[in-house]
């Protein structure tokens, strides 16, 4: 596969969003955004959030980001994903957006545990509360062809 002519669909709605705290990751193998909602709820996971995908009536705003295979393995890092049925941070689904029908990938939280519930609007984050290297880091990214 060429990492560089391969290119994947990723919805972001937190600190990977543009003027983010982790936009630098995912910004040398953006290949272009558009506008993006999803169906779920969005929680508060100590100052990032986590998107629980449902079929309630919450609406969360994002980005859809064109990356590179490089940029999808920048961002499992990140994500701390490191493929299906893995221990994995947050897992990478296949999504449809619900406005425009746009699909690709996403990481969600399993379940919200009692976090608390932030608004639908993507998260604009400061830095976590706990370092994010506490979290193992996959080699590399779980790709489906």
């Amino acid at each position: 596969m060429d990492d560089n002519a391969t290119t994947i669909k990723v919805f972001v709605y937190g600190t990977l969003l543009e003027g983010e705290s982790n936009h630098h990751v995912v910004k040398p193998y953006l290949k272009g955004t558009s506008a993006g909602k999803l169906r779920g709820s969005l929680y508060d996971v100590g100052h990032f959030p986590a998107l629980i995908l449902d079929e309630c009536d919450s609406e969360v705003q994002g980005a859809w980001f064109t990356v590179s295979v490089a940029g999808l393995r920048s961002m499992d890092r990140l994500e701390g994903y490191y493929g299906p049925n893995e221990s994995n941070l947050y897992d990478r689904v296949w999504a449809r957006d619900i406005e425009n029908g746009e699909e690709g990938w996403v990481y969600v939280w399993r379940e919200s545990k009692g976090l608390p519930l932030i608004s639908s609007a993507p998260m604009r984050a400061a830095k976590p509360t706990f370092p994010l290297s506490t979290f193992p880091v996959p080699d590399e990214p779980f790709l489906q062809e």
